[in-house]
């Protein structure tokens, strides 16, 4: 593990503005907007925007990126040059079974964002070339790729198919969506970092691993890098702060909520009764456990589920928690999350906090 400040492999060099480890924000569908990844990027991490499902709005999205960027000092700044698309120090991630190729790409035109983020093509990885080759033309190569993954076999056909910058490497305790079987990032991510040492010997073309899934605090960032991550990717711990858009009854949800492994389950019906479809084959998404899906599991009908869910949504905050029945993903790192903390304090908690445990290691004898 590198000391704070500096960073390994090419990371250095394509987010020059982070510190070490890196810590990243998910982009977290219709709650990670230009708000939190600005104030992740401007702390020293790199924030993600979801474009979602959709691409439709990109351009407005980054555009209002730009201008927060522009608000005050930092290492995170919009860097323009004459002819050349605007540089921002964010990232930007597509579901890409949903979401349109051809409606994002005018932006990029436009906009160069640090990072674009690929995940959950519709039939395989193969279906990310025509993303991961235009969006690299367009922005000549600025725009890093990054994939995400969350198998060894996943991994190896990335890999070989697109040659991504970033693979994310995302565990089963990940909250939201994700493969419905896989393991943790105990396992994932040394043999995944093994697989790509041998499918790519040099360590220029070694793309960079990132570790998502059940982390919420510096010990467990810690415990990534120690595994050979180069940074952490976290989506629930930034669930419970200022900058999400989400409800405060979500929120509250989240910080009430203990015992990860027990409180939340992988399932399909919270999709279900949101009138979600078209996720590929193996995917589910980790939610704290409500009445939706104990309903579900005693045999209530798909229809009445969904009936009782709009019903519940006239609720407002009122209709999340463990007796309501709103949609509330989260990971099973969700007891460790204690308070709503600005985006910004999250991220500087984990560069201190992972500081604090390098330094205790260097004290023990063994």
């Amino acid at each position: 593990m590198q000391p704070h400040g500096s960073l390994t492999s090419k990371i250095a060099a394509d987010y020059p503005w982070a510190a070490s480890p890196l810590i990243v924000s998910a982009p977290m569908a219709k709650v990670a907007m230009p708000k939190l990844a600005v104030a992740v990027s401007k702390a020293g991490g790199l924030g993600f925007i979801a474009a979602g499902y959709h691409s439709d709005h990109l351009e407005d999205l980054l555009e209002e990126a730009e201008d927060l960027l522009l608000e005050g000092k930092g290492d995170a700044a919009v860097e323009s040059e004459p002819g050349v698309p605007k540089f921002l120090p964010v990232g930007v991630g597509f579901i890409t079974w949903s979401a349109s190729l051809e409606k994002a790409l005018p932006s990029f035109s436009k906009y160069c964002p640090a990072a674009v983020w690929l995940f959950a093509p519709p039939k395989g990885f193969q279906d990310l070339i025509p993303w991961v080759t235009k969006i690299r033309e367009a922005t000549s190569s600025r725009s890093k790729i990054w994939v995400q993954v969350g198998s060894v076999s996943d991994a190896v056909e990335v890999v070989n198919a697109i040659d991504p910058d970033v693979i994310v490497v995302q565990g089963l305790d990940a909250g939201g969506h994700s493969l419905a079987r896989g393991a943790s990032i105990i396992s994932l991510v040394p043999e995944i970092n093994d697989k790509i040492r041998q499918l790519r010997p040099y360590p220029k073309k070694q793309a960079d691993v990132l570790a998502a899934g059940g982390i919420s605090d510096s010990r467990g960032v810690a415990a990534a890098m120690a595994l050979g991550a180069q940074g952490c990717v976290l989506g629930t711990r930034f669930l419970a702060s200022p900058e999400s858009m989400i409800a405060h009854g979500y929120q509250k949800a989240i910080i009430d909520s203990s015992d990860g492994g027990i409180s939340t389950v992988r399932t399909t019906i919270y999709d279900k009764v949101r009138d979600i479809h078209g996720w590929p084959e193996g995917y589910d998404g980790r939610g704290l456990i409500n009445c939706t899906y104990l309903d579900d599991l005693q045999g209530l009908s798909e229809v009445k589920n969904r009936e009782l869910y709009r019903e519940e949504l006239s609720k407002g905050d009122m209709g999340y928690g463990p007796k309501g029945r709103l949609t509330t993903y989260a990971g099973t790192g969700v007891g460790l999350i204690r308070e709503i903390l600005p985006a910004g304090d999250i991220v500087k908690s984990m560069h201190e906090g992972v500081q604090k445990i390098l330094n205790g290691q260097r004290q023990l004898k063994l």
